[in-house]
């Protein structure tokens, strides 16, 4: 060993070099260390993975793709996921002998059966010498139906648990917008049956904590009122076990999008002399009324509405077209929820009194920002319909109310040229069965199919309500010159085709091949 001088620090600097031995066994020089052999001689003499588990077998649900956790829990997994390899590593037994370091997948065939792991180890072995060593693990995938699955492919009636969804409205418009939600946060995924009946829905589940989660999901879309309920099925008196079935009455409220309400004195002195007459602009985990004269608004959350209970005063279903004579430059605007809103005074005429006597009213209206002069709009007569509420005609006699309030745009003459045309977008659907069991008073196919069209013209015409859904490409739209937007101001407005998602098709050859590549 020599030393030299280090001119700079004025200090000794010792030049080490790398000292090598002779393996004992073999005589290969190498590093040393407590064993005294190299790596190939110590993988010879010891494998630190004898004992370890290197073939296990595991069940695999194929109706609903779970993997079945011994004793009785089943996790859901995709092929080749971190959720598969953490499920995989924890079936193996000894493994706390040694320090994993790594594991990954080797590829096989989707269709072997056969799921198979590279796993890396350390261990210390002669006189403490560290050993690191890799090896496979095969696991057999054997078909094994759940409970779940099991009990309805026995007999699809089998449930534990059963949700009965309801609103007591004349449509179901926000049953068509529940579903897009349901659909994009797929919450009914555990759903053994779904079965559409008379003013609603039925969700069948095979867990009583399925239908939990799904009833905690409704509350957080909607304004609901839900009851719990349970009957006794069967008692073992040996073991006191006990089986139920339970069923959730859950009650939307009534009150949808676009109704006119006539707030009760009590509600409206709460909400700061809100009103009396508002509109609902929207409805989700609460509710947004607005005051079409002030742009005044404020918002209901569900324990609020419960508490009151009212009712729309007009709904939907009363609407009267009219046309927009002339439009006064706003005199106020307003931002709600993110929509925004203009006050203006408009000159209207009945559009069913043209050719006739026509009266030409002067009313303020909450739509200055889009109405024009020649538009139609929808609106409710105030003054004409027939409203059962006996505080609102004291109003109306002493004249404390407009006798027509505007509620939308209207394009029907736009949309008239495009009858028959295909829409640049499609929708997703449930599984859902038609209740039979009411004879003539289930749901008219030729109603339903009305709705939803007002539905696709609503999703059409408010960007916000097509928000938290999700939209798809339709492969038999043909984009053409005549296709206008809202933006425009010519035509009846449509959703833009950046908002729309390309729906996934694979050939049943290329499916599982695609899949696997994807992964």
């Amino acid at each position: 060993m020599s030393a030299l001088m280090d001119q700079d620090s004025g200090m000794f600097k010792v030049q080490q070099t790398i000292v090598s031995v002779l393996c004992c066994k073999c005589g290969v020089p190498m590093p040393p260390n407590a064993a005294n052999m190299c790596v190939n001689c110590l993988r010879s003499e010891v494998d630190i993975t004898e004992g370890l588990q290197k073939s296990v077998q595991i069940f695999y649900c194929p109706e609903c793709g779970c993997y079945l956790q011994p004793p009785k829990t089943w996790i859901k997994a995709q092929w080749e996921s971190k959720e598969l390899l953490s499920f995989c590593i924890k079936r193996l037994k000894n493994l706390n002998k040694v320090r994993l370091t790594n594991a990954e997948f080797v590829w096989t065939e989707p269709h072997s059966k056969r799921i198979k792991l590279k796993l890396t180890v350390q261990a210390e072995v002669l006189n403490g010498a560290g050993l690191e060593q890799s090896y496979l693990v095969e696991y057999t995938v054997r078909d094994h139906l759940c409970e779940s699955c099991s009990r309805f492919q026995a007999n699809p009636d089998q449930w534990v648990a059963s949700v009965q969804l309801r609103q007591h409205v004349s449509h179901r418009r926000s049953f068509f917008y529940l579903e897009q939600l349901i659909l994009r946060n797929d919450a009914a995924s555990r759903a053994v049956r779904i079965k559409q009946v008379h003013q609603g829905v039925d969700f069948f589940f095979g867990n009583k904590s399925h239908a939990d989660n799904f009833v905690e999901f409704l509350s957080k879309v909607v304004p609901i009122e839900s009851r719990q309920d349970k009957q006794l099925v069967s008692h073992d008196v040996k073991s006191s076990l006990y089986n139920y079935k339970y069923t959730y009455s859950v009650k939307i409220c009534p009150i949808c999008r676009e109704d006119l309400i006539f707030l009760p004195s009590k509600v409206a002195s709460g909400l700061g002399s809100l009103g009396p007459l508002v509109v609902c602009t929207k409805v989700s985990e609460r509710i947004t009324l607005l005051d079409p004269r002030t742009l005044r608004c404020a918002f209901l959350d569900a324990r609020q509405y419960w508490r009151s209970g009212f009712r729309s005063a007009l709904t939907s279903r009363q609407l009267v077209k009219y046309s927009v004579v002339y439009v006064e430059p706003p005199v106020g605007e307003a931002t709600v929820g993110g929509q925004k809103y203009a006050l203006s005074y408009v000159h209207i005429a009945r559009e069913s009194d043209i050719g006739k006597m026509l009266t030409v009213q002067r009313l303020q209206t909450h739509l200055g920002h889009i109405l024009k002069t020649g538009d139609q709009a929808l609106g409710y007569d105030i003054y004409g319909a027939n409203v059962s509420d006996d505080e609102m005609d004291e109003y109306r006699l002493h004249g404390g109310i407009p006798e027509v309030i505007l509620i939308k745009k209207c394009y029907d003459k736009e949309r008239e040229r495009k009858k028959g045309k295909p829409r640049a977008f499609t929708t997703k659907k449930l599984p859902m069965e038609m209740d039979e069991s009411r004879g003539g008073r289930g749901v008219d196919p030729k109603k339903m199919e009305n709705e939803y069209e007002e539905f696709l013209r609503d999703l059409e015409e408010n960007p916000e309500l097509r928000f938290n859904i999700s939209l798809y490409k339709n492969k038999d739209y043909q984009e053409s010159d005549e296709t206008a937007s809202m933006t425009d101001g010519e035509g009846a407005p449509t959703v833009p085709i950046e908002e729309l998602l390309a729906e996934l098709e694979l050939s049943e050859e290329e499916g599982d091949d695609e899949e696997y590549m994807d992964e």
